[in-house]
């Protein structure tokens, strides 16, 4: 009588991202991942069509995880399924996911420090009280509380919402004439197909504009113990809106200053009381003084880990994988031995893109390792208002981060977007 052979134990991914599938594709079996997604999010972006071309994925299910207790109840409809990890891929799957690792038995962020990184007003109750520099930050439920705020601090204000993603609903505000007009525009938070059709309740902060160059720390963490951290630098497009415009890693820092933002950054997981998984942290450096901007508890978007994993050389997304299973991942470097830089592609103005010009040669350019453009003739853009209207990016491996910076630019300086405004203004 033959045995049926065993099936491997999954990984659970919640959040479809479409850019991390080839690095996952390198170290995941066939079959071995099932996807949970939001039904509305799934249907939108076609993606029970779109895992059949990915090998490694077993199954998509649909389930909405966004809302409170909705682990639990995971859990209680498939107390068997055995996962060997679970993983957050997006913003809104961290709490989610803490909460069902702790179902399984599994390691995870755990979903106190999960529900802290995913409110940016308690994550900086937190960090105050543990001496971590924040900016003085209000709750405001009008535009009036909005103004009250700005009139009691000094210099610009920030506004922001406490509960979303990609610089959505993001401004900052210099002059009093400005509130009313922000207040509306930061309320209209639509992130289209990436998120469910039922409304998700504005939660607005009032933060003090704190100048200085913007930093990320990357960190890997197990049982609270650090094991691998990155510093990349940002540069942010010109205007209202703090989006960012480019990367570079590592940053171009003093290494002491690296340690000073990897070491705070270690604090926040301390206080917050983060378990296993990996960081994402947002810092300002003003004079000096690391300050908190915010902390994601998942791997970055916009391919900083695929710079890191370039520069160092190290395989990040295996070695996330491994602590997230209870494994050891490995001898991980402590200096990257080579440097990466991205730069983001946007249209200039609202309007109609009527051709797209210059991605070849950025292609084939020194130095790039990728540009991409993904929109095409007859799109239509609002101009840029939150990181999802950048519509492409190019990146590059160099010996130091000045040249791969350097080379970015000169690269993306080379893909122009022909724009009909009057189209839009027509519509």
């Amino acid at each position: 009588m033959s045995s049926q052979p065993a099936v491997e134990r999954p990984v659970l991914i919640v959040g479809y991202v479409a850019f991390a599938v080839p690095g996952i594709a390198a170290f995941q079996g066939v079959d071995s991942v099932i996807y949970v997604e939001e039904p509305d999010v799934a249907r939108k972006r076609h993606l029970a069509e779109a895992l059949q071309q990915v090998p490694f994925a077993r199954e998509l299910i649909e389930w909405e995880y966004h809302l409170p207790g909705r682990a639990d109840a995971f859990f209680a409809a498939r107390p068997g399924l055995d996962p060997v990890a679970v993983i957050p891929a997006v913003e809104y799957a961290v709490p989610f996911a803490a909460r069902l690792a702790e179902r399984y038995g599994l390691p995870g962020a755990g979903l106190g420090a999960a529900q802290l990184l995913r409110d940016k007003h308690q994550l900086r109750t937190v960090a105050a009280a543990a001496g971590i520099a924040n900016p003085p930050s209000e709750p405001v439920g009008s535009a009036a509380e909005l103004a009250d705020f700005l009139a009691r601090h000094l210099g610009p204000a920030v506004l922001k919402p406490a509960n979303r993603q990609a610089s959505v609903g993001t401004r900052v505000i210099h002059r009093p004439e400005e509130v009313e007009q922000a207040w509306a525009q930061c309320l209209v938070q639509d992130e289209g197909p990436f998120v469910p059709d039922r409304p998700i309740v504005p939660s607005m902060l009032a933060e003090r504009f704190v100048a200085g160059p913007e930093f990320s720390v990357e960190m890997l963490v197990s049982g609270g113990r650090p094991v691998f951290a990155n510093t990349t630098g940002k540069v942010l497009y010109p205007g209202p809106h703090p989006i960012e415009s480019g990367h570079t890693v590592p940053a171009e820092l003093a290494p002491e200053t690296c340690e000073l933002m990897a070491s705070e950054t270690e604090r926040l997981a301390a206080a917050v009381g983060f378990g296993t998984g990996v960081l994402h942290c947002e810092w300002i450096l003003a004079d000096g003084v690391p300050v908190l901007v915010e902390c994601a508890g998942r791997l970055p978007g916009d391919s900083i880990t695929d710079l890191i994993e370039a520069a160092y050389p190290v395989d990040l997304t295996r070695a996330y994988f491994a602590l997230m299973r209870g494994e050891d991942p490995g001898p991980l470097p402590a200096k990257a031995e080579r440097a990466t830089a991205a730069r983001f592609l946007a249209p200039d103005r609202p309007g109609t893109v009527t051709a797209v010009h210059g991605l070849d040669e950025a292609a084939a350019a020194e130095g790039v390792q990728l540009a991409v453009v993904g929109i095409a003739p007859g799109h239509r853009t609002a101009g840029l208002r939150s990181s999802w209207d950048r519509v492409g990016i190019v990146t590059t491996l160099a010996d130091t981060p000045a040249e791969a910076r350097r080379l970015a630019d000169e690269a993306a300086a080379l893909v122009r977007f022909d724009i009909d405004s009057h189209a839009e203004e027509d519509s």
